[in-house]
């Protein structure tokens, strides 16, 4: 018999929710809502955003960006998952799943980073006010966006290669509903050492380092707010940061549950209901929050719509 290639398979087979099949059924009319919320949601605000010059500021260019991230990020995998929760064949071909991966990864990466430049750009709106158009102008607003996007997505290249290169000796059931680099990387069988080295200097520098930052910035922030004479003024201050105060709880605090804990082997249902709640529910609540929150993404809403009914 001819001994197995390098990686010792050519697609992967998904194990996700396969071994309770009445959750399976429960979870594809959920998740296709939810994905439905999520394209529909996100999109209006990226919409609303391009077409209001009300909204040509700092902060909704980087909500705009979050917006297509969501967008981006729950379309790596979702569609898929939805299949495959109808079908027996569970299977994706080891190049699709290095490209689900990185992709995943990468958008992943990316909002990580975007969150905290959005704790930023709050930042200097609340305590620098007079300042805040010369400290975030537009060219600086396209730098951070595009740097952020462009090193997560060179840093989620790297850790899949150095992944997608280890011996996976014929292991090829990923206990998942999607690539996610750490069940397939249980799979593998050769010295994963150099690969759980990159993981965890990523998950520190995008985990830990940004909330740290977002911690920070609501401290300014808060003590800034108490400052204010007038409560009218107060409540104003706080509004345009509790959307983004909300999201970014639910965010960090699912993800970190999955990337920071102790890892192990075995493989758990909790793993993928949380990778559901922080990868499927996040997405779809922040068109939520960011509009129940935000009278001007209401505002602007109502008279973009007034006006696409008015031109038919």
């Amino acid at each position: 018999m001819e001994p197995v290639n390098r990686t010792g398979v050519a697609e992967f087979f998904l194990k996700g929710f396969s071994g309770y099949p009445s959750l399976e059924h429960l979870l594809f009319p959920l998740c296709s809502a939810m994905y439905l919320v999520t394209l529909l949601g996100n999109t209006a605000i990226v919409v609303v955003s391009v077409l209001d010059t009300r909204l040509h500021t700092p902060m909704y260019f980087f909500l705009g960006n979050l917006s297509i991230l969501d967008i981006c990020y729950t379309s790596t995998f979702v569609p898929l998952m939805l299949v495959h929760l109808l079908s027996s064949q569970k299977t994706i071909s080891f190049t699709g799943c290095a490209i689900q991966m990185c992709l995943s990864l990468s958008t992943g990466s990316t909002e990580c980073l975007l969150l905290a430049i959005m704790a930023y750009d709050r930042y200097l709106a609340v305590c620098q006010p007079l300042r805040y158009p010369m400290l975030m102008s537009h060219r600086l607003c396209l730098l951070l966006a595009g740097a952020t996007w462009v090193l997560c997505l060179l840093k989620s290249v790297t850790e899949t290669v150095i992944v997608m290169r280890l011996p996976f000796c014929g292991h090829r059931v990923v206990s998942h509903f999607t690539c996610e680099i750490l069940a397939v990387l249980k799979l593998a069988c050769g010295d994963t050492s150099v690969s759980e080295a990159f993981l965890l200097v990523g998950a520190i520098l995008l985990l830990p380092v940004p909330l740290a930052f977002i911690c920070l910035s609501y401290m300014l922030i808060l003590a800034t707010i108490l400052r204010v004479p007038s409560a009218a003024g107060r409540r104003k201050a706080f509004s345009t940061c509790s959307a983004h105060l909300a999201v970014v709880l639910l965010f960090y605090g699912t993800i970190i549950f999955m990337y920071m804990k102790p890892k192990s082997k075995e493989a758990h249902i909790s793993d993928e209901v949380f990778t559901v709640l922080y990868a499927v529910v996040t997405p779809m609540l922040n068109p939520v929050i960011y509009t129940l929150r935000n009278k001007d993404m209401q505002e602007a809403s109502r008279k973009v719509w007034g006006r696409s009914r008015a031109s038919k």
